[in-house]
This record gives structure tokens, sequence and C-alpha cells, in this order.
């Protein structure tokens, strides 16, 4: 017989009212000591547990709550903070970690640092959240150096939970992180696994039953010597004598799935949603004595669980295997929403349709008891048909005329095409617009100000009539334009006050989206995000963003640019249907971003950015499959803006990820200009377009907008310099990583005003040569 147990691999950190996200501020702010951000935390645990518990899962999972990125905990619990930080000796763990994360003006541990801007940041796979890159060297030490994870062991036991402890597996940690010199960071593994080795020790003598062991990379296509690095070194972490439970999501094993059956591990967690196909092979492969784990439960997505499917996917492994099998969520829980209960105002029919991470684990429950006790899960498994089949059948979510427009730009050879090729439409463009050599702007938003949050919220609470909230936007909007033309910027942002997130402004005004309350997901730090839903087919009913630029460029006679967000970020940033092929839903929204181009240009806008940051992301994680979506991904970005006239210019934005391997499709985007994160690597991310030798203008990002760090200006001539010997000069702009939402306006204009001052620079020292 079958021993069926339940677990996830990790669950939401922020807490059900990002309780966590608000106590980090505080604490940043000065307004929370060290020692109650710590009790918020252990309280966040602690319910966390209790609810685990209380679905009647088997383990609660230990060693998944960061206060700010679970890579950056793994840093100091394995001892490779990074040396150019200099840290004190004497300075806390948390203050170094913070440091670590936000730059070293962020740190308050009151010493001093050596190179102290922040570690970068880039996507975690194939998701929206960010982690933070560690740093390697030839000369890296490790040793166990921190007592966290330990710690909550403890409090979760003394609480009286089963635990299973979770770690980032040491070939994923070293294969996320970037060396800094020549060295090759896999040679750092042998100093590595003896710290690993002592933490699994450490946890066996803790009492801890299994440890998850997470290695993510073995869904992607990895070099022979990196392959062969797993059983030498799971060999040498079985010693240990702690069961370990090797866990891979994300992605199907492919030419990896006999590699994982075989490391010498005591379980194996495999994604039963994206690689269900795999199943029976694992089922074959996996020895009898090891424990099975299968990700049944969507861990990446908020439809509810076709439960009936589910348990047909299951049974063949019940009747292949005689060993235990567990079922979970496909990966953590940490990508998605903290529970429905709050969502009372959300459309009752599409409500039903969906579960967040509380409802996953009464999912889990469910599938479970229905495997145990049939009779039990009955009136569980009724209601799930039901709302599998009311969805399936709803008429809200087909529309025939969006069909028909899909259709037949699906057969236009010429709808994702400019009229002109680039070098003409800069020709026309630089007579139209008159631009300096190093032209300066931002990305596009401005802070948003407690004045701006409190209009938005009092106006959406229905206590401050429309009248009144657009003219508190226009007079933001109006304080924005003074603002920039005071620094001296050459291209003007109205400064998105009105807008709330840059993906969910637009699912607001779009058919086919629904809106949650709290519906919050980490994205960083306590950096969260509210993703839109997308259930059904897209369209746009009427402009959505036009009295706003147009308003903004009546203000000034310098060029204002019209900010939309791309059609594959607004699909990566959603909850997004799983009834059709994504590519279908993706050229849905970018034929209602092509309509609103052709209003804005109409009202006389004569730079668009549509902003694409997560096209990189959206690549699959295995190299076979990128082709398929890089062409429809692209080709979605050109359909949105190929309806431009020549003398329109197409601004897009990419940040926080390596597009060096995707440079040929980036350019086949042929947007006028692109801007890119590029401040926190140094400006190394650029090199690659110039090898490439990218046909466009580009903007290098000159400072991090994620630091409270003001960046002199003697350091961004620095990095323009740099740049500049990458990219011939009349073809690069100017501007800050990323959008200024979420900093304030001193520290805002002090950056821009450093900025400006060296684009000064930077065109002197180019007429002093000419």
């Amino acid at each position: 017989m079958n021993s069926i147990h339940t677990h996830i691999p990790g669950y939401p950190r922020v807490g059900a009212a990002r309780e966590l996200k608000f106590a980090l501020e505080k604490h940043w702010k000065g307004e929370l000591s060290e020692v109650e951000l710590e009790n918020t935390g252990r309280a966040l645990r602690e319910r966390h547990w209790a609810e685990q518990r209380a679905a009647g899962l088997d383990f609660v999972t230990v060693g998944d709550f960061a206060f700010y990125d679970h890579v950056a905990n793994h840093m100091q619990l394995l001892g490779c903070e990074p040396a150019r930080f200099e840290f004190h000796p004497d300075a806390s763990p948390l203050a170094r970690y913070f440091d670590m994360a936000r730059g070293a003006t962020a740190c308050r541990c009151g010493q001093a640092h050596g190179d102290g801007h922040a570690l970068e940041m880039t996507k975690w796979f194939d998701t929206n959240y960010h982690y933070l890159v560690p740093e390697f060297t030839a000369a890296t030490q490790f040793a166990l150096s921190s007592e966290h994870l330990f710690d909550e062991v403890a409090e979760a036991q003394a609480l009286g939970h089963r635990v299973k402890a979770v770690l980032l597996g040491p070939l994923s940690f070293l294969w996320l992180g970037k060396e800094r010199d020549d060295s090759a960071r896999l040679a750092l593994l042998e100093r590595l696994l003896p710290v690993y080795g002592a933490i699994l020790a450490r946890l066996k003598e803790a009492g801890v039953e299994w440890v998850q062991i997470d290695e993510p990379i073995l869904g992607l296509d990895l070099p022979s010597e990196w392959r062969n690095a797993f059983e030498t070194s799971y060999w040498q972490l079985n010693q240990a004598g702690a069961q370990l439970l090797l866990a891979t999501y994300f992605s199907p094993l492919e030419e990896n799935l006999g590699l994982a059956c075989r490391l010498p591990v005591a379980g194996l967690h495999v994604d039963g949603v994206r690689a269900a196909h795999e199943l029976a092979s694992v089922a074959d492969w996996l020895p009898a004595h090891k424990v099975l784990s299968v990700g049944v439960v969507d861990g990446r997505n908020i439809w509810r669980t076709d439960l009936d499917a589910a348990l047909a996917r299951i049974q063949p492994l019940l009747d292949k295997r005689r060993g235990a099998l567990w079922l979970s969520s496909s990966c953590s829980l940490l990508h998605v929403p903290y529970t429905l209960a709050p969502e009372t105002a959300l459309d009752a029919e599409v409500r039903n349709w969906l579960a967040f991470a509380a409802e996953k684990l009464g999912e889990l429950q469910t599938l479970k008891l229905a495997l145990t006790q049939p009779e039990a899960a009955a009136p569980a498994l009724l209601a799930s048909r039901s709302a599998i089949a009311g969805r399936r059948g709803s008429p809200r979510v087909h529309k025939a005329a969006v069909a028909e427009r899909l259709a037949a730009t699906a057969q236009d050879a010429n709808a994702d095409r400019r009229a002109s090729p680039f070098g003409q439409r800069q020709r026309i463009q630089q007579q139209r617009l008159q631009l300096p050599a190093y032209p300066t702007t931002t990305i596009g938003s401005f802070p948003q100000t407690p004045a701006i949050r409190g209009a938005r919220a009092a106006w959406r609470r229905g206590e401050l009539a429309d009248e009144r909230y657009e003219a508190a936007m226009r007079a933001e909007i109006e304080d924005a334009i003074r603002r920039q033309e005071a620094l001296g910027l050459d291209v003007l942002v109205h400064g998105e006050a009105e807008r709330n997130d840059m993906v969910e402004y637009f699912g607001e005004q779009l058919e086919g989206f629904v809106f949650t309350a709290q519906g919050w997901v980490q994205s960083y730090g306590s950096r969260c995000v509210k993703p839109p839903i997308i259930f059904g087919d897209v369209e746009r009913p009427q402009p959505m963003t036009v009295q706003w630029a147009a308003y903004a460029q009546s203000l000034s006679s310098k060029p204002v640019k019209g900010m939309l967000t791309g059609p594959v970020t607004i699909l990566q940033w959603s909850f997004v249907r799983d009834d059709q092929p994504r590519a279908d839903t993706t050229l849905q929204i970018a034929l209602a971003i092509r309509d609103e181009v052709r209003d804005l240009e109409a009202a006389g806008i004569a730079i668009i950015q549509i902003d694409e940051p997560a096209v990189r992301e959206g690549l699959p994680l295995r190299r076979s499959r990128w082709n398929e979506y890089l062409d429809w991904a692209t080709r979605a970005f050109r359909v949105s803006a190929g309806v431009a006239r020549d003398g329109t210019q197409i601004h897009t934005h990419m940040c926080y990820a390596e597009f060096n391997d995707i440079l040929p499709q980036i350019a086949a985007m042929d947007a006028d200009v692109i801007t890119i994160e590029t401040s926190r690597s140094a400006m190394e991310l650029l090199k690659g377009f110039g090898a490439f030798r990218y046909p466009n203008e580009i903007g290098p990002g000159v400072y991090d907008i994620h630091s409270p760090r003001v960046p002199d200006t003697a350091s961004i001539v620095a990095l323009l310099q740099k740049a500049s010997a990458v990219i011939p000069a009349e073809r690069l702009w100017v501007n800050p990583d990323c959008g200024l939402k979420t900093r304030g306006w001193p520290e805002t204009e002090a950056a821009l005003r450093n900025m400006v001052s060296a684009a000064h620079v930077l065109r002197s020292e180019t007429t002093a040569r000419g």
C-alpha cells in the first residue's frame, strides 16, 4: 500500500496583509528596531506553519522565510558575503544583509564600507521574483556563519510541528552566482560541499526528519561539467545522514531525468504541472525505496486545480509504484497571493475559478482524502467539478470579434512592420526632435508621494469626486514637468501619478481582466505587486493614456514621452488564462496597445515608450523552446509599434535580466531606442550589445534606482565613458536604470541633477575631440 503524504516546497513570506513589507520599510526608516523586526518575522512564521498544519499537511516547511531574499539568506548561511563590502566584525548580521541588498548607505551599522553598491539583482528563473546574485572570486571561502535556519527549526519544533527544512542546493547556488574575476565558480564546489555537509549534520542532530534540497538547475541545459558534478556532490552530502528530498521545478528534467532519479537521495520532488509528461518516466526510473513527491497543484498560477484531472495523473503512479508518494504544489507558493478570503468584492463567478496559496493547501488535503478516504473528499470534489465546468462554459471568456481580429492579424505579414528601416526613421526623428548628443531622460515614473497615494485611495473609496481627483493628478503632472525642466532633462515624462502599477493600470481599462484587493505577490524585498488576472479575451474599449499624455505635452515645448506597457510584460506580470496558448493572449494585448499607439500619435505625441522588461524572463528554461517563444513575443511587440509613422520615435525599456543570449531577437523588435539596466553590473551587460553591434539607439542605465544611494557626477561620467567605448556616442542616451516610483523627490532630484551634469561633461569631451 502506498504511503500518501502532503507538503509544499515553500509558502508566501509577506503575510496576509503584507505585514513583512510594512515592518521592513519601518525598519529601514529607523522606526522599528532589529528586535521588533525579528519578532514580526517570528510571528509570521508561526502563523504560516499553523496554517499548513491546519490544512492537514504532514510537514511544515522551515527555511523558506526571508526578510529580503532566500538566496541572500544562503550567502550569510554559507559565510560568503562579498569581501568588497569590508564589513566591520561588529556589524549586525541583519544590517549587513540589508547592506548587500540595498547598498551601503542603507546600512545603519555605523561603519565605513569599501565598494558598497548593492548586489546585482535578476529574475529567479522565469518568474517575476528577483533574487540577489551571489558574487564569487577565486579567493571566495565558505563557512557555516548563521544560526537563523537552526533557530527557525527550533521555533517550529517548539510549536509541535513536524519539520521539513529547505535549502537551496550547492550546485544551484553556485550556478545562480557570478564570478567577479577570471575564475570558474564551479571550482568552488570543493570548498562549498563541506559547509553543506555541516549544515545537514546539524539539521539531523536537531531531529529534522527531511531536508528538501532545491536544485532547479536540473531543469536547464547544463554544461557537461555541471551535470557530472551532481553525483559526486550528492554522494558526499549523503554522508551527513540526513534524509534528502531533491526538489526540481519550473521545467521538465529531459536529459537530466535519469541523473535526478539515481542520485543518492531519499526522495525526489518533480513539477507535475510543467513536466506532467515526464511523470511516467520518473515513476519507472526512480527506485522503489525512494519517495516520489509530485507537484500536482500549480504553484505559479491562480486557477483552481482540476482535481479529477490531478487524480487521473496520480493514479498511474500509484499503480506503478509501491513506495511512498507525496503530493505537493509544483513549486513554492511564494509566486501566488496569500488567500482569497479578503476578496469579497471580486466578481463572484471568476472568484469561484480561483485558488490562492491558502486554498491550494486545501486542494492538497482534498487530493489526499480522495486517495485515502474517498467518501470524505466527495463534497470538495463535487465543488471542484462544478467550478471547472462553469469556467469552461462561461460566455464571458470568448468573444467572436476578438477572435476574428486575431485571425486577420496572424495572416497579415505587414502588421508587425514599420514603414521604413531604422536608418531612415532615425534621420526623420532627429530632424523632428532636435535632441543634443547624449540626450537625457528618465524611464517613466516619478515618486508616488503620500499625497498621490492618498488622493488615489480616496478616489477609489468614492470619497473624492472624479473632477477633484483629475485636478489633483494634473497638478502632480505639472509639478513633475516643471521639476524636469528645472533639472534640464531633454526628453520628459508625465510621471505616471495616476497609475497604481504599470500592468494593473492598463489591465483595469482592458476587457478580459479582473483585479483583486489583496492579491499581493513578493517581487523582491518589500516590493510587492498585485498581478491582474486575465480570464477572457482582451480588447481595449477606449483610450487609456491619451488625455494624460496630451495634457503633459501641452505644458512643455520639450518632447514628453507617451508611456505604455508592452504586451509580453502585461502577459508575464499577470496571472494568465491557461485555456489557450499564451501567444494568442499576447497578440490580443498587442492589438489593444497598437490602438493606443495610434491614438497617442494622433494627439501629437512624438515619442512613445512601450516597456518590455519581461521579454527575457518569459524565455522557456530550455533553449529548444526559445525560438518559438521569441518569434511570437517579438512579433507581438512589433505589432504594437508597427502602426507608428516614421517620425514617431518608439522606445522600449528592459531591466534586471541577461540579454546577451537573445540580442538578435531584441534587435528584431526594431525599437528606435532601448533603455536597459546596467549600473549594478558596472556596464557589464552593455558589452554584449557592443559585440553584437546593436544597430539602434540605446540608453544604458547609469544609476541604480533601487538603492537610496545618490551617485555623484564623476561615477556617472565613468559609466558613460565605459558605455561610449562600446556604443557610438551618436546612439547613446543617458537615463536611470528603471522607473523612480519608489524613490523620494529629494534623492531623485539629486541623482538626476548629477546625471544631467554627467551628460554635459560627455558632450564637452565630444566637442573637444571633434
